[in-house]
């Protein structure tokens, strides 16, 4: 491994161990200069131009001349004989459109390079004529001034890199953080990495060092000022003194929380500063980079003084350890509530109301077969469980919409197999109310920080503790945070506690930090890196399986997260089937040409965008007047590992991306990645690590089956993919048909519509009736099963222990009973969910079942028997769902549909029954069927425009024009949709001047 020089550098006797993580500092973007070949390349590209371009035309006509006739010709000339002469003019005439079109194509390519903005147009039927010109012009502007608008990157790596970076870089020296000191290694893309040390050198330190270790006396290290753009780090110590890199927390152990000669101390091993003492294990090996108190002749006296001081520490630093005013880079953590429904036995924690988990080793039940994936990555899975809820809305209003003659499709499918197991892990593992904190929290910060007329702070990363707190690090110190926000451990931290999240109201401000997404978790803290503000590119190693459920549990997360406005995904060599998850968020390029092409055109325009409005970041834009329609963050995930010469395209590509909201996360075999800024390895048994940025993470990932049943979930919710979707399909059946004859009595009755109430069961004890109740609701919600964490989940969103969760189901089962066979009515299915009996029946299920039956049963085909079940069903209509339900309790009806699908259903059962009423001039009874329905559907569409039809066939202006004014009044400011109006204007042409007048 390439070492940079140093007066007392050495290496280790013995070489790293072959399964030590690789991660090394980046390879550097060798910058070519304008050679004697480039000269040539570039006159051999002016002379082809030449000859095509001024060449064959002058050729054509001085040989050839011109090959059309001078005039019109006569049908004589169709029956004349082909000669040799005939088809050389053919051949002229196709020479001459050849021609046409490679000038054209030039005359484009050179227009774009010159302007240096967009991507060139493309000429219709030129690709490989277009293909040559562009790299003909290329090399001829190679060594012109408009070169650097020709490849995007390449004049400002110089210059932005050697000049701009320069203050960054000096305050990163000075910052202490857990990324702070990887700031400046997109800037290390310019350079080159410094010569490896002479080996005759590593031989004498070698030596020197093993004489001293012979001793066994005490060593220390000091920690070496950067050079150039390279930091020390506790990695690279271990590695060139104990052979082994994966030996830092050796050192780290050894040196924690003694104070060092500055006055701070050590509290996480990646936070290091130049001059710092580390005393190291007794076998570290190196020479005089390996120093003992009494014998460190090569440093200077005060050196010498501070290692002795030094050495004073450790006894107290051992016995004292964590004590104190120590800072920590890694969120300090307090006592944290546990996951969402762990299942392993425990003590109940008294007198809290909510018994919560404590996890016990070997007691395990695992996850009930649901995927571990989704189960740990509660803010992914409440995205995606959000997305998929609005996708489903989505599919009933468009089916509800173009629906002729009765609704379609208002039950969606019901998932099975995998698809099953991953929607309840998705319930099972979301953090609805973590995602709102966080989007709250950072719009807040956003809004504060405006109001104060600050910027915002570069954020690398967020940190999500255990018990709910918020930590920010940022880039570099930003001064003392807004309030609520506090500082953190040091200068480099901003936190908010839960508490104070809470307290948050809604912001109207532009998401601050949309590129935030969740890599995994480290010592009970979640970790979102900042992909948009990573001064490079990272760079993801590991087998390829391993790499790609990263990817797509990035990609997932970034398409469905709920704090970010607007973003484009960029996947590229992966993900082609994840564009159901969010078509308006991610697109699928097929190679790294494409990409290149695209993110060049991309690259010029926000920096030109960005310098005419006179920002110097996306940052700075984001608080300003253009927030809400500029600034989006543009993230580039290339699973496919580039060439190195692809690779070297890429890192100037990606040298500003930083500053103009672009990530770039690629994929690679090893960890020699040119240009990356921070490497990071995925391992196979799912640890991330990132040994330069002090990161050994519990990866998130979402492996190919998970990912391939979760868009199962999206595609079957969107009706655009049914080939046999629409009006002339036929409805969805209900998951649970009653029958509705006398004979069909349900033995317990429970109503939902409206008040909760149950009939054929007696009230259960009063301490537990709550709960009792709200699981009887899920499952009358679900006649299709429940799995048993997710009915705990729902009960307890914060956790409960597997004997708690047992002992309610246990109580469940008594109450509810058994029918007169013996059977219980509380079941449990081959999958292990749980059912109810056919004889526990609510008045939705009535209610759909009436629906079905009056539009597609039995009223088909007789018009008094809809007619009776329609009036039926809208007599069920008691109000809202749950009318009457406890504050802080069903939250789980959020993560439902069923609050969309009953006014849906209700608004149905209400046309048809009008529809019924006006095919014999019943005007009365359908107006007073579309009464009663929008009672619940007060905002459907469809019933008024019907009760407008109706109430015009009454034959009474008056009252056509009473109710016109009533939906006038109820719109308000937003004015009437554009159909009801032109439904008005049809009725009653006067309407407008009625309304003026009641106005």
């Amino acid at each position: 491994m390439p070492r940079r020089r140093t007066s007392s550098s050495s290496s280790s006797t013995a070489p790293p161990a072959p399964s030590a993580p690789r991660n090394r500092t980046p390879q550097p973007v060798r910058v070519r200069r304008r050679s004697f070949g480039d000269f040539v390349k570039a006159f051999l590209a002016f002379l082809v131009l030449l000859v095509l371009v001024v060449g064959v035309p002058l050729a054509l006509a001085t040989q050839i001349g011109w090959p059309l006739p001078d005039g019109a010709p006569s049908l004589d000339w169709l029956q004349r004989e082909i000669t040799v002469q005939t088809f050389l003019h053919i051949l002229t005439v196709i020479v001459w459109f050849a021609w046409a079109q490679f000038t054209a194509c030039v005359l484009v390519e050179v227009k774009a390079a010159l302007s240096g903005v967009g991507v060139p147009g493309r000429v219709p039927g030129s690709g490989p004529s277009q293909l040559l010109a562009r790299q003909l012009v290329a090399a001829l502007l190679l060594v012109g001034a408009t070169a650097a608008s020709l490849t995007p990157g390449l004049s400002q790596l110089g210059q932005s890199l050697e000049g701009n970076q320069k203050p960054s870089v000096a305050a990163a020296q000075q910052t202490p953080g857990l990324f702070a000191q990887q700031q400046e290694q997109a800037a290390a893309t310019a350079g080159a990495l410094a010569e490896q040390a002479g080996q005759a050198g590593q031989a004498a330190a070698r030596a020197d060092g093993g004489s001293s270790a012979a001793h066994g006396d005490t060593k220390y290290y000091r920690i070496q000022p950067p050079e150039g753009r390279h930091h020390d780090s506790l990695w690279e110590v271990a590695e060139r003194h104990l052979g082994d890199g994966r030996r830092y927390k050796e050192i780290f152990e050894l040196n924690k929380d003694r104070v060092q000669p500055d006055g701070s101390r050590l509290s996480e091993a990646s936070l290091i500063r130049p001059g710092w003492i580390m005393e190291m294990p007794g076998d570290a090996r190196g020479g005089e980079l390996v120093e003992m108190p009494d014998e460190a002749p090569n440093v200077s006296e005060q050196v010498q003084q501070q290692i002795s001081d030094y050495a004073r520490t450790g006894d107290h630093a051992h016995q004292g350890s964590g004590g104190g005013d120590a800072q920590v880079s890694l969120p300090e953590q307090r006592p944290a509530p546990t996951p969402a429904n762990p299942v392993t036995p425990a003590t109940p924690v008294p007198g809290t109301g909510q018994e919560r988990a404590t996890p016990a080793a070997g007691q395990a039940e695992h996850s009930f077969g649901l995927p571990e994936a989704l189960l740990a990555a509660p803010l992914l899975a409440a995205g995606l469980l959000g997305a998929l809820g609005r996708r489903r809305r989505q599919a009933m209003w468009q089916s509800a919409l173009g629906a002729v003659g009765g609704r379609r499709g208002m039950e969606p499918p019901t998932p099975t197999g995998d698809a099953q197991d991953v929607q309840d892990a998705l319930l099972v593992g979301a953090d609805p109310e973590g995602v709102r904190l966080l989007d709250r929290s950072l719009r807040g910060l956003s809004a504060s920080l405006a109001a104060e007329s600050r910027p915002l702070p570069v954020v690398y990363a967020a940190w999500m503790s255990g018990n709910g707190d918020l930590h920010l690090q940022l880039a570099q110190p930003a001064g003392k945070p807004p309030t609520p926000w506090q500082q953190g451990q040091d200068q480099t931290f901003w936190m908010l506690a839960r508490a104070d999240a809470e307290r948050y109201e809604d912001a109207e401000t532009a998401a601050p930090y949309p590129g935030l997404v969740s890599l995994g978790t480290m010592d009970d803290s979640r970790l979102l890196l900042n992909l948009e503000a990573v001064p490079g590119i990272v760079s993801l190693g590991g087998a390829e399986a391993d790499r790609a459920a990263v990817f797509a549990s990035v990609a997932a997360e970034l398409a469905t997260n709920g704090w970010s406005d607007r973003m484009t995904i960029t996947l590229v060599g992966f993900g082609d089937d994840l564009t159901p998850l969010a078509p308006n968020r991610i697109r699928h390029l097929d190679g790294f040409e494409d990409l290149f092409e695209t993110m060049s055109a991309e690259t010029r325009q926000r920096r030109g965008a960005l310098g005419a409005a006179g920002h110097d970041s996306v940052l700075t834009g984001r608080t300003g007047p253009a927030q809400h329609t500029r600034w989006a963050p543009h993230l580039v995930l290339l699973a496919a590992q580039p060439s190195d010469d692809d690779a070297l395209r890429l890192a100037e590509l990606a040298a500003d991306a930083g500053r103009l909201g672009i990530g770039y996360l690629v994929g690679t075999q090893g960890t020699d990645l040119p240009g990356a800024a921070w490497e990071m390895e995925i391992t196979g048994e799912g640890r991330l690590l990132a040994p330069l940025l002090g990161l050994e993470l519990d990866a998130q990932m979402l492996p190919a089956a998970q990912r391939r049943a979760v868009v199962e979930l999206f595609t079957d919710a969107d009706p655009g993919s049914d080939p046999e979707g629409g009006p002339g399909r036929p409805a969805n059946a209900p998951p649970f048909l009653v029958d509705i004859s006398e004979q069909g009595r349900p033995a317990v009755y429970a109503r939902l519509v409206g008040s909760y109430e149950i009939m054929g069961l007696d009230a259960p004890d009063g301490e537990r009736s709550a709960l009792l109740h709200e699981a009887l609701a899920l499952l009358l919600l679900h006649r299709e099963g429940v799995h048993p964490r997710v009915l705990s989940s729902a009960l307890w969103p914060r956790g409960v222990t597997a004997d708690v969760r047992d002992a309610l189901l246990e109580r469940l089962r008594a109450w509810l009973g058994t029918d007169p066979d013996g059977t219980p009515r509380l079941a449990t299915d081959a999958t292990g969910r749980l059912t109810l009996a056919k004889s526990v029946v609510s008045d939705l299920d009535v209610l759909r079942s009436l629906y079905y039956e009056a539009t597609q049963g039995r009223g088909v085909g007789s018009r008094q028997v809809r007619g009776r079940l329609l009036t039926d069903a809208l007599v069920l209509v008691r109000g809202p769902l749950l009318a009457d339900r406890p504050e802080g309790r069903y939250r789980w009806l959020t993560h439902e549909i069923v609050d969309a699908q009953l006014p849906l259903l209700v608004a149905d059962t209400g046309l048809a029954l009008s529809e019924f009423h006006l095919e014999k001039n019943r005007a009365e009874k359908a107006i007073e069927a579309l009464n009663a329905a929008l009672r619940t559907a007060p905002a459907d569409e469809r019933l008024w425009h019907e009760l407008l039809r109706a109430t015009h066939t009454t034959g009474d202006p008056g009252r056509l024009r009473a109710l016109a004014a009533d939906l006038v009044d109820r719109s308000g400011a937003r004015g009437l949709p554009p159909r009801t109006e032109a439904l008005l204007d049809e009725l009653l042409p006067t309407w407008r001047e009625g309304v003026s007048a009641a106005g």
